[in-house]
C-alpha cells in the first residue's frame, strides 16, 4: 500500500485504539452519557450488552472533549508536526484553480453547510493526529485485519484496514473529517489442481460501487503488482483506494432537497442536450474535491519501507460480532459525512454490512462463476436451451394446429345470428390462444439468439480465448490529466481571491447603486467568468456560453413582456402550415 507524502495515519491494530477511547452513549433527548472512561475500555467492556432506546448511539471516542486552552495546544503541536514530517505534503500549484469560478461557489455553500451540520472541530482532528503519532512513537506498527470467506466456488480474502482518523478535511482540502475509518480491499481467488489462483482484486473507492470496483489479475492496464502482491494507492486523509497513482476529482453532492435537485438536473439536461453545451464533469449540484493518492510518501507492503502485522478475524472475533457501534466520534451530522463509521460487520445504523456478508455481491461477482466451472456452465445452459427447443419444435405446430381448427369453427359461424353467445366465447378462446403461440413463436426466436451467444461464448472458451479484462468496467476511476492540474501563479491567486472578490462587489453596488444592484452583479458575474477565461486558456469556451446564457435571458424577456404578440405569431404560423399541409393534399 503506498500512501502520498504528508499521510498522518495508516492502518492500525483495534486494542491500542480501544485501550485509548473512551466510551459514551448518545440519547434520544440530545445528550451525552460517558459509559466508559478514557484509559478503562478494555476489548470485554466493549462488547458488553447494553440495551437502549430507538434512536440511541453508542460510539467510542478517540479524542476526548477538549478546553479551549487544550484546542489551541493542539493545533499548535499539530503544525509543529507537520513541520518535522520525513514525508511532507504539497498541493502542488493550481489546486484551486482546477475546478473554475462555478465549482469554487459550489464548493464555498458545501462548506457553508458544515456551520449547520454537525461536524469534527479541527482541534479534534488535530489532537486525534497527535495522539497517533505518540502511539507509533511508542511501538511503529502497521496492521491489517484478514478474513477469509467462501461463497459460491470462490475464494475471498478480505483485508480491513483501520485506521484511527479520517482527516482528509482538515489535512488534505477534501470533503470531511471523521475519528475512525475502515477500507476494505477484497481478493477473489478460485481453486485449480489443488492451488489457489487469485483472478480479481476490489478496491473500496469515492463514487464507485459493483462491477467498477474490481479488476482482473491479468489487466496490467491498471493493475499494478509487486511480485504476487497487488499495489494500492491510497487517498491522503481520505484513505480511498486506486488502482494507478494520481490526483483524482471526487463529486460530493450537496444536501438540497431532492426536487430542487431534480429540477437542476433538468436544466443541466437542458444545457448539455438541447443547447449542445459542453458540461466539463461535475453535476449541477456536485461539489468537486481533489483525493490525493500519488504514492510518493511511505509504502507498506512485502519488501517495502515498513512490512504488514497481520490480524486474521471473523465472525467469532468478539469485537466484529459484539460491538455495533460507531468507532470513533458521533458529531450527528444528518447526512453522516462527519460521523465515525461502523465496524467491518456492521453499518453505522448497527445493520449487517453488505461488504462482510456478501463479499461476492460488493463486487458484483456473485453472477460470474470461477474459471474452471464456467465452461461446464456454459454447456449445461446450452443443452438445457437445446432442450427446450425441440420442446418448442414439437409444441408449437401443435399449438398452430388446433388454434387453426378453433379459426374455422369460428368462420363457419359467421351469419349466424342465433350462435352470437357461441361465437363470442370462442373469439375470446380464439384470442387467448393466439397470444400463448405468439408467446411460444417469440421465446423460441429469442432462445436461438441466446443459445448463438452460449455456443459462441464455449467455443471461445475452449480454444483458450478470454474476455477483455475491461470489459465488465461501465465508469472507471482516472486521475486528473497533469495538463488539467497545473495552472500559472495568476492563475491559483485568482482562484484564490476571486470569489471573496465578488462577493465584496457585490456589497459595493448594495451600497453605492442598490436600484442597480442586480445589474450590476451580473455585469461583475460576467467580468470574472471572462477574466477567469482567460488565465484558464477557456476564453473562447467562455464567450460562447455567456451569449447562450444572455440570448435565454434575451428570450425570457421578450417572452415575459410580449407574450402576446408572440402567441398570435405562434398561431398565425400554424394556421399557415395547415392551410400548406392541405394545399398540397388537394395537389396530389
Amino acid at each position: 500500500m503506498r500512501f502520498t507524502a504528508g499521510e498522518q495515519f495508516f492502518p492500525m491494530d483495534i486494542e491500542r485504539y480501544v485501550r485509548a477511547c473512551s466510551l459514551w452513549h448518545y440519547h434520544p433527548d440530545d445528550y451525552d452519557e460517558q459509559v466508559v472512561a478514557e484509559g478503562e475500555l478494555t476489548m470485554e467492556k466493549l462488547v458488553e450488552p447494553r440495551p437502549a432506546r430507538f434512536g440511541s448511539v453508542l460510539y467510542m471516542r478517540f479524542v476526548h472533549p477538549l478546553t479551549i486552552e487544550e484546542s489551541a495546544r493542539a493545533l499548535g503541536d499539530y503544525q509543529r508536526l507537520k513541520r518535522e514530517q520525513t514525508h511532507k505534503f504539497r498541493a502542488g500549484l493550481g489546486r484551486l484553480a482546477r475546478g473554475g469560478l462555478v465549482p469554487r461557489l459550489i464548493d464555498a455553500l458545501f462548506s457553508a453547510t458544515l456551520l449547520l451540520r454537525g461536524r469534527v472541530p479541527k482541534a479534534t482532528a488535530a489532537a486525534a493526529v497527535i495522539e497517533y503519532a505518540g502511539m507509533q512513537g511508542r511501538e511503529e506498527r502497521y496492521v491489517y485485519h484478514g478474513r477469509v470467506v467462501r461463497q459460491s466456488g470462490w475464494t475471498v480474502c478480505q483485508y480491513w484496514f483501520f485506521y484511527a482518523g479520517n482527516n482528509w478535511r482538515s489535512g488534505f482540502h477534501g470533503v470531511n473529517d471523521h475519528e475512525s475509518d475502515w477500507e476494505l480491499v477484497n481478493v477473489y481467488l478460485y481453486e485449480q489442481d489443488g492451488r489457489l489462483v487469485p483472478e480479481w482484486v476490489a478496491y473500496a473507492s469515492h463514487d464507485f460501487h459493483g462491477a467498477d470496483l474490481r479488476r482482473r489479475w491479468d489487466d496490467r492496464a491498471d493493475l499494478t503488482l509487486e511480485g504476487c502482491h497487488p499495489v494500492v494507492y491510497a487517498g491522503a486523509g481520505s484513505h480511498a483506494s486506486y488502482f494507478a497513482a494520481g490526483e483524482y476529482q471526487a463529486e460530493v453532492p450537496l444536501p438540497i432537497p431532492g426536487r430542487v435537485r431534480q429540477g437542476l438536473d433538468v436544466l443541466a439536461r437542458f444545457w448539455r442536450r438541447t443547447l449542445g453545451q459542453v458540461g466539463e464533469g461535475e453535476g449541477p449540484v456536485r461539489a468537486p474535491f481533489i483525493d490525493f493518492a500519488r504514492g510518493d510518501g511511505l509504502s507498506v507492503g512485502p519488501g517495502q519501507e515498513r512490512e504488514w502485522t497481520p490480524n486474521v478475524i471473523s465472525e467469532a472475533t468478539p469485537w466484529v460480532s459484539g460491538y455495533r457501534g460507531l468507532w470513533g466520534f458521533y458529531a450527528q451530522d444528518p447526512i453522516s459525512g462527519e460521523n465515525a463509521p461502523g465496524g467491518p460487520m456492521y453499518n453505522r445504523d448497527g445493520t449487517p454490512r453488505a461488504s462482510w456478508f456478501d463479499p461476492l455481491g460488493f463486487a458484483e461477482l456473485d453472477r460470474v462463476p470461477p474459471p474452471p466451472v464456467e465452461s461446464g456452465l456454459l454447456a449445461a445452459e446450452a443443452g438445457a436451451l437445446m432442450r427446450r427447443q425441440r420442446e418448442l419444435d414439437d409444441e408449437v405446430p401443435k399449438r398452430a394446429s388446433a388454434l387453426q381448427q378453433i379459426g374455422i369453427r369460428l368462420e363457419s359461424m359467421e351469419g349466424n345470428p342465433h350462435l352470437a353467445a357461441q361465437h363470442h366465447k370462442l373469439e375470446v378462446e380464439v384470442a387467448a390462444q393466439a397470444t400463448e403461440v405468439k408467446a411460444l413463436r417469440r421465446e423460441r426466436t429469442e432462445n436461438e439468439a441466446v443459445l448463438e451467444g452460449l455456443l459462441h461464448r464455449l467455443r471461445r472458451m475452449t480454444a483458450g480465448r478470454r474476455d477483455d479484462p475491461r470489459a465488465h468496467i461501465r465508469q472507471a476511476a482516472r486521475p486528473v490529466p497533469a495538463a488539467e492540474m497545473r495552472f500559472g501563479r495568476a492563475a491559483e491567486l485568482w482562484a484564490a481571491f476571486s470569489l471573496s472578490l465578488m462577493l465584496v462587489g457585490v456589497v459595493v453596488l448594495i451600497e453605492l447603486a442598490p436600484a442597480d444592484a442586480w445589474a450590476g452583479a451580473i455585469v461583475l458575474l460576467i467580468v470574472l467568468v471572462l477574466g477567469e477565461s482567460v488565465l484558464r486558456a477557456t476564453f473562447v469556451r467562455s464567450v460562447n456560453r455567456v451569449a447562450v446564457i444572455l440570448a435565454l435571458v434575451a428570450t425570457t424577456i421578450l417572452l415575459v413582456h410580449f407574450w402576446q404578440h408572440v402567441l398570435v405569431g405562434v398561431l398565425i404560423a400554424l394556421a399557415a402550415f395547415l392551410v400548406l399541409q392541405r394545399v398540397r393534399e388537394l395537389r396530389a
